[in-house]
């Protein structure tokens, strides 16, 4: 078989693929004994045992030359990319330019590939790793939290003051009288003086009893994490429903019998910070690993083919409208409040999808060179602990398709790779 390779672009090629009469002879073989199993009986023959000579005789020529002419083109197809070391990332674009059945085939395929990556020495990079630290006042404040939830809700007349809770509906509309889109709740509890609203907001309901209504006007922040809204003047109206007075459980250790299985406030608190601690450990580690692998893309270099970016694309996209769905809000309503076309919302997000593909190429390369792999047991066990996550037997089941096994398995290898990163950098 003759192969010439030729570069289109940084990532897409060209083969030109010309057929040998060996490989042409073992591929009529095989497609030939496909079809004696599948298609061809003869008298006094079992399926699949008739001579071939006699198969072909009695065969759809056809049939013959059609599976003949697809086997080829994948096997040869398959033979040339390993052989070039070639790795696509896309279906290739075939073109026939000859075929003389049985005899001769030649055809062009035209395919986006993974160029040549060229990694760092990674095995001399060296960085600490970080360390999760919780202080004292972080662990007051989940105590302080706990209190809150704890709290008995006693229902006032008085007009509300801070550290009240107001249960209340509000909407927010524009300076035409438009409703902005998530500005508005029904039956909303809110803690004055939390400061989980917009600023400004908590303070208008200061002073207000059951059953009174207030209109006023806030100006989102400039840094808003809704584009469309910063700096943008919202008309509130409210509606106050309830006022309460939060009595809070004594800082003792009826408060840690409330709160778990613990006998003392000491306890409690040794608990919490335990757990803060490994909270913290494992933002810590996502923040070193990510340094870490953004260190290695960065010097290192790999062109990004435009297909594995738009994939990325894509993927991002739709988990972001499947985040609208759960919010209940619409494409349209989430690009309209962001003030930006759906061209412009792909544009915008298309740097960090490259960064992220190269990132999980670098990963790749790193996992191929270190000879990383999953045993099969090793997947099946982690396939299991992720099935006793859910109790939904649908869910269960989802686990076991092809896509999410291999979705699985790669998450794996990710992390092997990870480890082992580590093993030579925090030496």
């Amino acid at each position: 078989m003759q192969v010439k390779k030729t570069s289109v672009t940084n990532t897409k090629f060209k083969l030109s693929i010309t057929s040998d009469q060996a490989t042409l002879d073992s591929i009529k073989t095989h497609v030939l004994k496909h079809l004696a199993a599948q298609h061809v009986k003869l008298p006094g023959f079992r399926a699949g045992k008739a001579p071939l000579s006699l198969v072909e005789k009695q065969v759809d020529q056809n049939l013959l030359q059609s599976e003949f002419l697809d086997e080829a083109v994948n096997r040869m197809y398959g033979q040339a990319i390993k052989a070039e070391g070639i790795r696509p990332v896309e279906q290739p674009q075939v073109s026939l330019k000859k075929f003389v059945p049985f005899s001769l085939v030649e055809f062009d395929v035209e395919v986006e590939a993974i160029s040549d990556i060229k990694l760092m020495d990674y095995t001399k990079l060296r960085k600490k790793p970080k360390v999760g630290i919780v202080g004292e006042v972080e662990v007051q404040g989940v105590i302080q939290n706990l209190r809150k939830q704890l709290a008995e809700r006693k229902e006032v007349s008085r007009p509300s003051r801070d550290q009240d809770e107001v249960v209340i509906d509000f909407k927010g509309t524009d300076s035409k009288g438009r409703p902005v889109s998530g500005a508005d709740g029904t039956d909303y509890p809110l803690i004055l003086g939390s400061n989980i609203f917009i600023p400004g907001f908590e303070p208008n309901l200061i002073g207000l009893k059951t059953g009174q209504d207030k209109t006023f006007v806030i100006t989102f922040p400039k840094d808003y994490g809704v584009a469309a809204l910063q700096s943008k003047k919202v008309t509130f109206a409210v509606t106050v429903k309830k006022v309460q007075e939060l009595v809070e459980p004594k800082l003792d250790n009826a408060l840690a019998a409330k709160a778990g299985p613990f006998k003392t406030l000491a306890e409690l608190k040794a608990d919490i910070k335990k757990q803060l601690n490994v909270e913290k450990q494992q933002e810590a580690n996502r923040a070193y690993e990510n340094e870490l692998i953004k260190e290695i893309a960065s010097k290192s270099s790999v062109e990004v083919p435009q297909a594995l970016i738009d994939d990325e694309v894509e993927r991002a996209e739709q988990a972001e409208r499947q985040n609208l769905t759960y919010r209940g809000q619409t494409w349209q309503e989430h690009l309209a409040e962001e003030g930006i076309t759906e061209d412009e919302h792909r544009k915008r997000n298309r740097p960090s999808s490259e960064e992220n593909v190269k990132a999980s190429l670098i990963l790749s390369e790193i996992a191929q060179r270190e000879n990383i792999t999953v045993a099969p047991d090793e997947l099946e066990v982690r396939i299991q602990l992720l099935k006793g996550q859910y109790t939904d037997k649908t869910m269960q089941e989802e686990l076991d398709k092809p896509e999410n096994r291999r979705e699985i398995e790669s998450r794996l290898i990710t992390e092997k790779t990870i480890t082992k990163l580590r093993q030579y950098i925090e030496k």
